[in-house]
């Protein structure tokens, strides 16, 4: 993410996944409103998704993204995760 103080990187773990966005515990603080770039390995090819999105709600160090823009092969990738795991392609 970018912040007046320079750029800064966290690292997380995902629990919630969907074509919209995604739930993850995260090393660091962020808060509602900020927008920042993840990059999100999934299990198959591309097998490293880059995208931007805005933190929508936090609890602690869990938050909330709802994804920006995706393309249409991210969307895809996405929706074919969801369905490998077993979860629905809604939004987190």
């Amino acid at each position: 993410m970018f912040r007046e103080d320079g750029a800064s990187t966290l690292w997380g773990r995902s629990r919630e996944l969907g074509e919209d966005g995604i739930g993850a515990t995260l090393s660091g603080p962020l808060s509602e409103g900020e927008v920042v770039s993840m990059e999100i390995s999934v299990p198959i090819a591309p097998h490293l998704i880059k995208v931007r999105a805005v933190v929508r709600y936090c609890n602690g160090l869990y938050c909330g993204f709802e994804f920006l823009v995706l393309s249409s092969e991210q969307r895809q990738t996405l929706r074919r995760v969801c369905e490998s795991v077993g979860t629905p392609s809604t939004p987190v």
